[in-house]
């Protein structure tokens, strides 16, 4: 027991931990005091780091179509596992955020063929309260359910539309501005990055320039709570928030920009943004819309194989409501349009999706069942072959 001791209290002095929680956490930025986890300083206030890890588990399946419900495929898998470190050295202004994933579906393994582990690696300058720059890897203010933690979401995957359009993590330099008019606060980030994601070795001469405004004509949410899904502050106030951008991404070599397998040559694209979420008294509401289009999206290899980018927009709503219990009731409706060539390769695609979470400690620790119904063509019938149902349960806990 005595050999077990001293090590055991050298950790305890070295870390100085404190464990809290909260609810609000964002992928734009370092989250130093935001989020406590297990923190580590130095006596000179010259070093401070904040590890937190969160793991999502679950199980699931998928039909073999909208009448016949045997089971076409099982989804029973850790779904992601990740350890994050946020700090700063010398000073706060001079922050830094960290990310590692550890599991295969959060690697982009199957479209690379690399075992991406690095999600985040970040530094932070700020110059002001209200001003400040990043460099490194990072999300790019895209749409709002990207830029939204994974672990801050009301279902237990993003929609199909963000997961067709999001322009996701890249590396380079991005900028955040914010500040009011009036009563009213706002806020621009705009980044200029290689295009190519983060599973890219060297960079061609092909960049991508995002840019995104959001307005808050009701005043701030309560922790942030725009960039988290769900009213669990059960806002005392009605709150909105309205969001738009653009990204151009120059050259890129993937059928997502940033993600997806690799064209077969180089192409232009862009993406357009619009989204909002609106909170109050335990009700939430929010949209997305998103569009891409490149003037030539198709790609072919010397065998005639093609690869694209997908042509099109897509809608996603959803609204919910958290009773007094924490348990939360949820609707989703998504859509998915292909335009133009795409339309050869693609089918119109609609998602109807129920959710049902408890909160046992925020976004933290919750637990999650989601049952969808998935139609093509816009044929919503059980009989239509292409439509069939999902059923999924998930728990997060995380500190």
């Amino acid at each position: 027991m005595s050999e077990l001791r001293y090590p055991f209290i050298l950790i305890l002095s070295l870390l100085s931990c404190s464990f809290a929680f909260a609810q609000g956490e964002i992928d734009e930025r370092a989250m130093i005091f935001k989020m406590k986890g297990l923190e580590v300083a130095t006596k000179d206030s010259s070093f401070y780091a904040n590890f937190r890890f969160r793991m999502q588990n679950r199980i699931g399946a998928y039909t073999n179509g909208g009448s016949d419900l045997g089971i076409s495929e099982f989804d029973a898998r850790v779904r992601r596992l990740r350890l994050r470190a946020d700090g700063y050295v010398l000073s706060p202004k001079l922050g830094y955020s960290i990310q590692l994933a550890f599991t295969r579906s959060d690697q982009d393994f199957d479209n690379t063929g690399i075992a991406n582990i690095v999600r985040d690696a970040v530094v932070f300058y700020h110059f002001t309260d209200n001003f400040y720059i990043a460099f490194g890897q990072n999300k790019l203010p895209g749409n709002r359910q990207r830029v939204n933690s994974s672990g801050q979401l009301q279902f237990a995957e993003r929609s199909i539309v963000n997961g067709t359009f999001t322009v996701d993590r890249d590396f380079g330099l991005k900028a955040y501005y914010n500040n009011q008019l009036g009563s009213v606060p706002y806020r621009l980030k705009g980044a200029i990055s290689t295009g190519e994601g983060r599973s890219v070795n060297n960079s061609d001469n092909g960049l991508a320039y995002t840019g995104r405004a959001e307005i808050l004509p009701l005043g701030l949410f309560k922790n942030e709570g725009d960039y988290s899904e769900g009213d669990l502050e059960r806002e005392e106030t009605p709150k909105l928030a309205i969001g738009a951008g653009y990204s151009y991404n120059v050259r890129t070599n993937r059928t997502g920009g940033q993600l997806g397998k690799e064209l077969y040559a180089a192409r232009d694209m862009g993406t357009a943004m619009l989204d909002l979420i609106f909170k109050f008294n335990g009700w939430a509401f929010q949209s997305e819309y998103m569009s891409r289009d490149s003037d030539d999206p198709l790609t072919f290899s010397d065998d005639g194989d093609v690869r694209y980018i997908y042509n099109g927009w897509g809608i996603n709503n959803q609204v919910s409501y958290l009773f007094r219990n924490n348990l939360e009731t949820a609707f989703r409706y998504s859509l998915l349009q292909p335009e133009d060539e795409t339309v050869n390769y693609e089918r119109k695609t609609e998602v109807l999706e129920l959710g049902v979470s408890k909160y046992l400690r925020s976004h933290r620790i919750k637990a999650q069942f989601n049952l969808n119904y998935n139609t093509e063509d816009g044929k919503m019938n059980l009989q239509n072959k292409n439509n069939y149902w999902g059923a999924l349960f998930q728990v997060e806990l995380g500190i």
